[in-house]
Parts: structure tokens; sequence; C-alpha cells
């Protein structure tokens, strides 16, 4: 098969011959009825995308064709310099022969390099959209020849390279192991083995690919093709896994339901003994399996698992499908994705995926539509695998093992009791044995942890009753469907939900509801909870106002750890007798003031000269025992002032920092410090954030911040950056408050940390509401507060493109707080698409309303491709007519002169490169046209200004037939215009100024024709059709068919 072959340019290029046609023309050999990029049949109808690549890749045809390569360099950058649009023609055109032509593939993609102005984002954003979009259409050849130019962009270290090979992983399916399946699962794994290197630069990637592969490693057994290549995934997995281990945390509790998998694997068995048992040996940093079991996953892990196309069903299901109506579309489904033996473990995806990812809004929930309990339940019952229902069961009920309501959502452990709670009349079975499940995991999913997962289920079960998910649990737990055995084992482990508040009043079930075709939902409305917390997704702060954190503030599960006895033993026997002493004084002393007494000792006596320096990984040790609860609790004030900041920092830990304050950087004193500060840091990271607001709240650090930087290349982690963002990260999951008050002398004090990048903000607005925003907005306004600077503010928002709604309307709002000209950023809108960015488009328009139009942005807006549905173009363009109607028309003068006249400017193009230039100005010409039907009923005359007239004149007399048609209405404004400037010299200049249509701009076309020719000299031969008729004021630009 021509996918198993194809390894580089040379490999798809022999195979291309006989799969795809080579580099010969026409469709290939290897699609019938198809195109050279895309399969279809004889009755679909041809792809948008895929024509407009193939007139691209004409044009460069057209251009390169019959002369020398140099020749052939010279007019791509000659044509790329006109402008955007035909640089991007340009690109797209040698993207689609590397895709087509695997012969020409290497040349192409040096001239790819060589004209590209944007370092290749016009095709990785072309690459991600055929991936997102067209990937199962694509032929084979296709295929083969994008994984070779992915491999090309990453050895080129093309900025942007590691989204697109992220968006490759999301194309492989999990529980396929067909050949075209596994062909782009070791494509992509040999890409990333091959450029290590430049893997390990991206911790997002290394996060992505480890979680990618686990996953995939299950399904690769028995063949030994399939075996050697589970070999190489394991050899992978592994190598990150030892080597990154804490950019792989930021994975989650997830990481350990796949390292679970894949546990009986000799390799894997080594890492959990290490995990388990020494996980200091895998980081300094990872204190043990609880601390990556308490982090929840976020949803963009969740979500790579799922194929586009799978996710695209998916939520079509949750959204549209009206609830009993699903049967067809629940067997479509299955029998494309879960009809197979080996698509068993997808269900466990598809599961988490619904959990973590899919999470309704309220009106959705009180509606008719397919709730996500119901789709669960369809999966559950279609599991035909004892094993596979066991996973698909622990997949459901993960969140529920470690849940915090603090930091989980309420919609990650709903469906699991909806679901129980449903089938009790339809599907018995299934409740029961969730129950069963839900019961026997609490002492087999760890035993060492057991106390943790019994706390974390009661506080799910709390939490459901609490949120009004079911109002009693009564019903469910103690129901006489259940075997006495399971009633009784629920009795014993959950005494508090078996009893009805009010026994002499049975609680009565609603009728349950079938999960296939049963259409009667007479308790949908538990499903629609009070408040909109259950609305908002699991990367969105659920408890922002101080009421909701008293709610939790004495949970069970923090009064169990308040109330564990502090066990430092172990550690005194490693201390001489005079610290040992001290450090018991300090266990035992009843109040802050006498602790704090203590400790200033405990920091003399580190300082004095004779004290052994290798005992200060054990006193870390013991301070990080003794002031475990400090770490627990809130650190900033409830309110404010400079009494309770000075008050709140001094803890008995704090000494450490003041003394820090007091020292001269180059002492040793302040080195053997840091040294302890080191070590503490490596027990307890949560050191890193309480360091920032001690040197931000204490009056004795002021203007001292720069010792966090000291104590960062202190740390094993030696750099500002990364400890800087692991420890704002600590805050933000901590408290979100202290974030916020952190935020404005983090970005002024560390601005090339913070400014580079969006991880930072990205940081704060995933956790902060509307006052906090608007606090931060005010902070910028006063100067306190710079978060964009112009040479990065443009790569930040476009990264803000993928973040969630909420998120990118705060970015641009401290964006817009910020006086930055909006120049800076318009070249954003090439990224913007109306579907997919309405956040941006709707921010950009409302600040491209308060700018005078200049050339470049109209320019802009005008690029924009034209579509019924996206009516930004036009809604800018028709405000710019009412305010700036003259400068407006000079501008689009201007422009459509050059777009008519570029094609005559190389004659020796041939015919297609015409018709792209003529469909640039078609694209103009769409967009004057829907202006002038939306100006229809107002009194705005813009279309009767002599500029605009001239220049619809101008591309009259140019255009073809077809044109003239399609834009007759457009093009009639002009006639009375062409009318008059038929007659005598003299009569047509008195005309011009006195037609009514121009009355108003009686004064202006001379100026306009001045700045029309200073603004395209470059082109001043071509827009001029005759040289003589430069000393006619009225038609200078234009000239005139009569003359």
């Amino acid at each position: 098969m021509e996918l198993q072959k194809g390894k580089g340019a040379a490999a798809a290029a022999a195979a291309a011959s006989g799969a795809a046609g080579g580099g010969g023309g026409g469709a290939g050999a290897g699609a019938p009825g198809g195109g050279r990029l895309l399969l279809s049949t004889s009755l679909d109808a041809k792809d948008e995308l895929e024509e407009r690549l193939e007139r691209c890749m004409s044009i460069v045809t057209s251009m390169t064709a019959g002369v020398s390569e140099r020749e052939a360099n010279d007019a791509l950058n000659a044509y790329v310099c006109k402008g955007l649009p035909q640089h991007e023609e340009i690109c797209l055109g040698l993207f689609t022969l590397i895709l087509t032509e695997p012969a020409q593939a290497q040349k192409c993609y040096r001239d790819l390099a060589l004209v590209s102005r944007d370092g290749m984002n016009i095709v990785l954003n072309k690459i991600n959209q055929i991936l997102m979009e067209k990937y199962l259409k694509l032929q084979d050849t296709c295929r083969t020849q994008l994984v070779w130019l992915v491999r090309e962009l990453v050895k080129s270290g093309v900025l942007g390279a590691d989204g697109v090979c992220m968006t490759f992983m999301k194309q492989i399916a999990g529980g396929d192991v067909t050949a075209k399946n596994i062909w782009l699962a070791e494509g992509v794994l040999d890409i990333l083995t091959e450029q290590r290197e430049w893997v390990l630069k991206s911790s997002i990637l290394i996060a992505m690919a480890v979680y990618t592969y686990l996953r995939l490693i299950v399904d690769h057994h028995g063949t030994a093709q399939l075996q050697a290549l589970r070999q190489k995934e394991v050899d992978f997995c592994i190598s990150l896994l030892r080597e990154r281990f804490m950019e792989c945390l930021m994975i989650g509790r997830d990481l350990v339901r796949l390292l679970q998998n894949v546990a009986r694997i000799p390799e894997f068995e080594l890492l959990w003994k290490d995990i388990i048992h020494n996980p200091q040996a895998l980081s300094p940093q990872f204190t043990g399996i609880l601390q990556l079991l308490q982090s929840r996953t976020s949803r963009k892990f969740l979500a790579c698992r799922l194929t586009p196309d799978m996710e695209t069903k998916l939520l079509f299901m949750t959204s549209r499908v009206r609830f009993g109506q699903q049967k067809r579309y629940q067997d479509w489904f299955q029998r494309q994705y879960l009809s197979t033996p080996d698509s068993q473990s997808l269900r466990c995806d598809l599961i988490r995926y619904i959990c973590g990812v899919v999470h309704p809004s309220n009106e959705v929930l009180s509606s008719d539509i397919l709730p996500r309990w119901a789709i669960i339940g369809w999966l559950l019952t279609t599991c035909t695998s004892n094993v596979a229902a066991s996973n698909a069961k622990l997949a459901l009920f993960y969140d529920w093992l470690f849940f915090s309501p603090d930091k989980d959502s309420i919609m990650n452990i709903e469906p699991a009791i909806l679901v129980m709670h449903h089938s009790m009349k339809p599907h018995p079975a299934i409740t029961a044995t969730l129950l069963d499940f839900m019961c026997r995991i609490i002492p087999n999913f760890y035993p060492p942890l057991e106390g943790h997962v019994r706390q974390g289920v009661f506080s799910s079960l709390n939490h459901i009753v609490e949120k009004r998910v079911l109002a009693h649990l009564a019903p469910l737990f103690d129901n006489p469907k259940l075997d006495k055995e399971l009633r009784a084992m629920l009795r014993e482990k959950f005494p508090e939900f078996c009893s009805s508040p009010s026994p002499p009043v049975e609680v009565k079930i609603e009728e349950p509801v079938s999960m296939e075709m049963d259409n009667h939902m007479s308790d949908k409305d538990e499903s629609c909870y009070d408040n909109a917390e259950a609305a908002f997704s699991d990367d969105e702060e659920d408890l922002n106002s101080k009421g909701k954190k008293r709610e939790f503030r004495f949970h069970p599960i923090k009064e169990t750890v308040v109330e564990e006895p502090v066990d430092i033993t172990p550690y005194l026997d490693q201390l001489d007798e005079s610290l040992r002493d001290k450090v018991l004084q300090l266990q035992k002393g009843s109040d802050t003031e006498a602790q704090c007494e203590v400790m200033q000792e405990i920091v003399d006596q580190v300082l004095e000269e004779d004290f052994d320096s290798e005992q200060l990984s054990v006193l870390a040790s013991c301070l990080q025992e003794l002031f475990k609860a400090h770490f627990r609790g809130e650190v900033l004030p409830e309110e404010i002032t400079e009494e309770s900041l000075e008050e709140s920092v001094g803890k008995p830990l704090y000494l450490i920092f003041r003394n820090l304050c007091q020292m001269q950087e180059d002492n040793s004193s302040f080195s053997l410090l840091l040294d302890l500060l080191s070590e503490l840091y490596q027990k307890q990271p949560k050191i890193g954030y309480h360091l920032l607001y001690y040197l931000r709240a204490s009056k004795a650090a002021a203007g001292k911040m720069n010792l966090y930087e000291s104590f960062a290349q202190a740390t094993q982690l030696g750099d500002l950056h990364t400890c800087l963002m692991m420890d704002m990260k600590a805050c933000q999951e901590d408290d979100v408050r202290l974030l916020c008050h952190l935020t404005p002398s983090i970005y002024t004090e560390f601005p090339d940390e913070t400014l580079r990048s969006g991880e930072l903000l990205n940081m704060i607005v995933a956790v902060i509401d509307s006052a906090q925003l608007q606090e931060l907005v005010c902070h910028v306004m006063m100067g306190n507060l710079v978060m964009f600077r112009k040479d990065s503010v443009l790569n930040i928002l476009i990264q803000s493109l993928d973040w969630e709604t909420f998120e990118q309307y705060c970015a641009w709002q401290l964006f817009l707080a910020h006086n930055i000209p909006l120049e800076t950023i318009i070249p954003i809108l090439q990224h913007l698409k109306y579907k997919e960015h309405p956040e941006a488009l709707s921010c950009l328009l409302l600040q491209l309303r308060r700018e005078k139009p200049s050339e470049e942005m109209v320019k802009m807006v005008l690029s924009r491709p034209c579509h019924p549905d996206d009516q930004f173009t036009t809604s800018i363009l028709r405000h710019w007519c009412m305010k700036h109607d003259e400068l407006l028309a000079e501008h689009i003068k201007s422009l459509l002169i050059k777009n008519n006249s570029l094609p005559r400017k190389r004659q020796s193009l041939r015919s297609s490169s015409s018709k792209l230039a003529q469909l640039t100005l078609e694209q103009i010409l769409e967009h004057l046209d829907n202006l002038r039907l939306n100006l229809t009923n107002t009194k705005q005359n813009f279309f009767s200004q002599t500029p605009i007239l001239q220049a619809l004149q101008h591309v009259q007399a140019s255009c073809d037939e077809a044109h003239k048609m399609k834009f007759s209405d457009l093009f009639s404004l002009a006639e009375e215009y062409e009318d008059s400037s038929t007659k005598p010299p003299k009569s047509r200049r008195k005309a011009a100024l006195s037609s009514p249509r121009s009355r108003k701009n009686a004064t202006q076309p001379p100026n306009a024709e001045e700045e029309s020719g200073s603004s395209s000299a470059s082109e001043e031969e071509d827009t001029k059709p005759k040289p003589t008729k430069r000393k006619r004021k009225g038609s200078s630009a234009v000239g005139s068919d009569s003359d």
C-alpha cells in the first residue's frame, strides 16, 4: 500500500506513479472521478477549498513552466511582493504542488521557504484546516506528502509546527488498527522521535505526545508489525516520562489512568515502582502519586483522543438531536467507529470526553436535547468485553475518586449519577453494576489512598445533593430493585445518604427514561441546576464569590488533613542536637509570636560558620511538615490594607524571606539561605508564590523583587521563566485573588518573561471573574500594569483564538485598555473565520469603528472571503461610509485600480494568473455590491462620489462580459459619469464638477488623484491607459475609452 511506503518525497514520488498519477495532469489514476487532492464521486459538487488550491497551483505552474530556476524564483518573488493576496496565492500554490506532485516536492518546499513572508503561517493554517475538515477525503498520495511536509517544517524549526503535529496526532483514531491509521501513527511518531530536541522545546507537545501514544499502546498488539510499532511507542513514552516528568505532570489524573492500562509492560512496571516508591527520582518537584491524582485533567487532553469527525458527531448529538430520536445517529456512530473488537477501547475516550468536555448550558439542560447520561448509558449497554466494561466504568467515575468541590466541576460527576438514576427502570442491571463498582472501587483502586478515595466519592455525592442534581439519594441507594447484598453494602459505605429526610413520605422516583427510544422526560428538570455554575466548562473558575468559598471552607477532607498529627520523628534523628531542640520548640509553639522567635533562632544557627549544610535538606523536610497548614490557608487578607498586609507576612516561615532581604547578594549567608529555600521548594512547590507574595506585600522587601530571580536560579529548575510560570500556575490553582493581586508586580518586574508569550495571560483569564477583570483593566489604565507590548501583542492575540469564549473576551478587554495602535494587530484579520472566531471578530469590529480608515485597513477588511453569513466587512464599510466617506472612497478607488491593473504588469503570465488576479478584484466588487445593497434604503450617497465612479468606470472598461453581467447593478452607477466623460474635454470637466452626483466633492478629485498616484507609484505606468491623459484632472488615473 502506498501509504506504508512513503517516508519522504522520493519514496512518495516512486509510489505516486502507481497510486495517484505521479506528476501528470488530471485527477490521477488512484481516484476515478476525484480531484487531485480529494476523493469524490461524480455526484459530489466540486469542493471550494480544492478548487481554490488548484487555481493557486495553476498560477505557480504558469509562472515557472519552461523557464530556468533563477527566472522562476525571480518571477515568484516579484509576484509575492505585490501584496498579501498574491503572497497567499503563491504560498498555497507551492503547498498544493508539494501535496500533488511528489517528484517536485523538494524543489517546491525550497521555493516556499524562500518566498514565504509570514514564517509559513499561511501554510500551517491550511494544513490545520485540511487535517480538521478534509483529511478523511484526502487522496493517499496527498496524505503521504502531508506527513513529508510536516517533517520538513519540523526540521526547519518553523514556529507553529508543534500545533500541526498535535492536530496530526488528533487524527490518529483510538481503537482502530486499519493499515492507514497504523501508518499515520507510525509516521507522526517517527517525526517526533527523529526531531527529539525540537520536541523537548515545547512542554505542551511533550504532554500531548505522551498522552496520545500512551493511549495508543493499548491498541497495538498481535501482529509483528504492531508489536514493532508498540515497542517504539513504549520507548518514546518512557524516555519522555523519565526525562521530562514535570511537563507530563500537566496531564493530571488521567495520566495515572493511562499508565494503569500499560502497567504490565516491563518498562512501565519499572516506572510504576519509581512513581510509588521513589517519586523524587522522576523529578524533585514530584511528591507522589497523590499529587497527580488530585490534579484534574484539562479538556484539551481529553479532546485530543477523538478525531475531528468523532468530535463533530458527538457534539451534534448533544446539541442538535432531540431525545427519543437518537437511535439512527447512535447506529451510524456504532457502525462507523464501534463495530470492531479493537474499538472497545475507544469507549473510555468517548466517556471521558463527554464527562470532561461536553458541558451543556442550562438552556440545553432544560430542553429536550439528548442528555449526556443517555449517550453514556448507550455506550455502557453496547460493551461486549468485560475488560472494556470495567475500563468504561472507571472512566465514568474517575473524577469522583479525588473530587474536590473547589477544584473540580459538578459537570464532571453529574453523568454517572444520572445514568444510575434514569437506568433503574429500563436497565436495572446497569444501575446495579455501577453502584457495585462505586462501592468496590473505594478499597481496591489503590489501598494506601483508600481514605482519600472514600472522601472523594463522599464529596461527590454530597455535592450532587447540594446542587440538586438529585434531591435525595435514598430512592436510588435503597431501591427494592437492587439485591439485598448490594443495598446492605451501600448502607454500610454511605449511611448518610441511605435514609430519607422525611421517613413517613416515600420519595417517589419519577418515571425513568429509556436510553433508546422513550421520549418521556419527566425527570429532565433535575438536570437544570439553580445556579449557572453547571453551564461552565471545567477550565473556568467555579468558585469566585466569597460566599461560595465559605461554603467549602470546612469541607470534610480539609478537616481530615488538618487533624492529621504532624510526625517529624524520622527527620529529628538526622539533626544536630541544638537544631533538633529548636525544631521541637517550633513544633510545640502555641502562638505565632513564639514560633517566630524560634524560627529566627533556627535561621541564625543556619547562618553560623560551622553549620553543616548537608542538614539543610532534613531541616527543609521538618519545616515543610510543620507549616503544612500555612500552605493550605488563604494568603491574602480578606480586606487589603497596609496593616493587614504587614500582618499577613508575619508568619514564621516568612522569616527566611525577611532575612534574605536584609542581606547582600554576594554574601555567603545569602547563598546558604537560598539553598535552604531551594530544598524547601523541592518538597513544597507553593513556597515559590509565597515568596512572590512576601516581596510584593512586605515593607521590608520594597524594591527587592529581583531576589526572586536569584531564588529561581538556585532551584533545581535553574530558569527564571520556567520557575515563574510554575509558581503562577500553582497560585492560579490555589488562590485566584492572590493571582490577581500579584499580577501587576509580576508583569512590571519580569517583562521579558511575561510579555513575550501568552502563557501567563492565559492562566489569568482562565480563572478571573468580571470584577477581577475590571480591576485589572483599571490597573492598566492607571499605568500600574502593562500586559502587552507592540512586538508580541499580535502573536499573543493569535494564540488566544484557541481559548474559551470568556477568556478571549478578557484578553481583548485587557488589550483595548492599552494604548497600542490598531495597525499593530490588524494582520490578525487574515486568521479570523466568521464561524470559528466570533469573539475576536466582534472585538475587532468595535475597535475598527473608532478608527479613521487607512488604505492598509481597508485592504485587510476587503481581503476577507465574501460569505452571505459573514457581515464583518459590510458592517465596517457601512460605518466608514457614514463617518469617513471621502477617505474611504479614495482608498477603495486606489485598491480597485491596482487590482484591476495587476495582470497587465507581467505580459508573460498565462491566462490562469489573470483569472486569479480577477478573483481578487471580484472579491472587492462583491463586497462593494453588498455595501450598495445595504445602503439602498438610506440617504447615504457614497456611490455617487467621483473617485468611486471613476474606479468603477475603469474596471468596467477592462473586465469580461461575465463580470459585467454579475455586477451590472454596481457598474450602472458609473454610467451617468461615463456618459458625461465622453463629452469634449472642456465640457467634460465642467460636467464632472457640476454633476449632482459629484457636486458634494467638487474640490476633491485633484487632491484625490495626487494621493492615488503617490500611493501606487510603482504601478503608475499600468494604471494610466494613455500618458497624455495625465494633464486632465478629471480622469488622470482612469482615462476614457472615448479618447
